[in-house]
């Protein structure tokens, strides 16, 4: 499946950003990698909509993305996948999640909690 009929036919399309309808298999992950940052495809995950955009520049620009479809700022975490690793496949790194105000005052994921629910949503989202 060549990568325009991957998205057409699994996400719903804007530019080269992706809000994803059905699972994504590492293989289209890592062509999404080799096309930007060659090992890693940036991610925002909203955890109580359990949504996952992929595939863009910036996590600010898949961030927008899912809060103008609805989303609130307080559910979207960003993350990158990994595609060709198994144990270290999602990375909790992003600027959008220095929220000193709501206890994380890292770029990372602070509340565990909130690392599963980010971790049940990838797996919903992605396929081997």
């Amino acid at each position: 499946m060549t990568p325009d009929a991957f998205y057409d036919s699994q996400c719903e399309r804007s530019v080269d950003m992706l809000i994803c309808e059905q699972p994504v298999s590492r293989r289209d992950l890592q062509q999404m990698a080799a096309a930007g940052f060659g090992d890693m495809v940036k991610a925002v995950v909203d955890v109580d909509r359990q949504l996952l955009a992929i595939d863009a520049d910036l996590h600010a620009d898949l961030e927008s993305l899912l809060l103008e479809s609805g989303s609130a700022q307080n559910s979207l975490w960003g993350i990158n996948l990994y595609p060709d690793e198994a144990e270290d496949f999602v990375e909790f790194d992003s600027l959008i999640n220095i929220r000193p105000m709501s206890g994380n005052r890292s770029r990372g994921v602070d509340d565990p909690e909130t690392r599963e629910k980010i971790l049940e949503v990838v797996s919903k989202w992605t396929a081997q």
